[in-house]
């Protein structure tokens, strides 16, 4: 009797099993295919779009949507005119045999154009603090701002350009790694690496205002500003913005090429639409899009570094900043002893 009980009890699961496979998911169902089956596509590209019907599953509607937005059809195709590039998800809501599902699929959107190559012309030299490990620089009403980094030497300082003398300086305590700074209303933004924290101070007496936390970013490296929001980097392929007031992050740009994304984006500057950021570990800089985070143009920095003095601590180039009323920029590196104020100019 207790084998004819188990072997009942082993029956129902086996039914009950054999009755929950039978009930296929969306994805089970449908597919979202797009022409030549690519997953890489250029702004502006048009593209068919079609959905696979596996089991040939009556359909009610289709409805599709880019990152949640409503996709206008003409012949099964669409126009990939959206404004910001990158990682883009297309969503297909599907209404079949009376039920609803929705399935989705990842593509990427690159730049329409490949980027322009610069390079610079030397305007003035002016002499850096050495010891500095720049990581941030900024002009704000005349005034240059640095950040510098390592634990230990970290600090925010406000400098004469012209003579390099350090006129205030605050040092970070020793658990902290400076990052790059940025100013807006009266208000210095500063980040820390890997801290998961920054600072805010006042211009004029360095007094520490408040703190932040990083959200979904996912370290702390460079830091611009176009009036309005905050453009922060993390050392990935995102530019995050930030509400100055909460410090929330709502939103971002993916920094792609139109070949690649691109994740080497380190210290920033913004300048009459555009963000300029150093490339990690490189000489040379981007200009990108503020708006779509296409890279629109590539400078040749190579050869700067030759022209500071050569010493032990001598690190890599890393440090920009505009100067709004003489449309020049500064640059320099970590650990130089010169400031240089450059042109950019067009490669013939």
């Amino acid at each position: 009797m207790r084998t004819l009980f188990i072997s009942s009890i082993a029956f129902v699961i086996a039914l009950l099993g054999s009755c929950g496979s039978s009930n296929s998911t969306t994805s089970d169902l449908f597919e979202i295919q797009l022409q030549d089956n690519k997953g890489e596509f250029q702004q502006f590209d048009e593209v068919k779009i079609s959905l696979k019907n596996k089991k040939n599953t009556t359909i009610e509607t289709i409805s599709y949507f880019i990152d949640g937005e409503p996709i206008t059809l003409a012949n099964d195709t669409f126009t990939l005119d959206m404004p910001e590039l990158g990682v883009k998800t297309l969503k297909a809501v599907i209404n079949y045999n009376g039920e609803n599902g929705e399935i989705t699929k990842d593509i990427r959107v690159l730049a329409k154009n490949s980027p322009e190559v610069y390079t610079y012309e030397i305007i003035n030299e002016f002499p850096h603090d050495i010891n500095a490990f720049t990581q941030g620089l900024e002009f704000y009403k005349d005034t240059l701002y640095e950040s510098t980094g390592k634990k230990g030497l970290s600090s925010l300082r406000k400098i004469d350009f012209k003579t390099g003398k350090i006129l205030k300086q605050i040092n970070l305590e020793d658990t902290y790694f400076g990052e790059g700074i940025t100013i807006l209303n009266d208000k210095i933004y500063m980040l820390t690496w890997q801290s998961n924290i920054g600072f805010i101070y006042d211009t004029k007496t360095f007094e520490k205002l408040d703190s932040f936390k990083y959200g979904k970013s996912k370290e702390g490296w460079g830091l611009a500003n176009d009036g309005e929001k905050l453009f922060k980097s993390d050392g990935s392929e995102k530019i995050w913005f930030l509400n100055p007031e909460t410090l929330q992050e709502v939103g971002h740009i993916e920094t792609v090429t139109n070949k690649s994304v691109f994740n080497k984006t380190n210290e920033l500057e913004y300048a009459n639409g555009k963000i300029y950021a150093n490339v990690w570990q490189k000489e040379s800089m981007m200009i990108i899009d503020a708006k779509s985070g296409a890279i629109i143009g590539v400078i040749n920095f190579g050869g700067l570094k030759d022209k500071v003095k050569k010493h032990d601590n001598l690190d890599v180039f890393n440090g920009i900043a505009y100067h709004k009323e003489r449309g020049t920029f500064f640059v320099t590196g970590k650990n130089w002893d010169t400031l240089f104020e450059v042109t950019i100019l067009k490669k013939p």
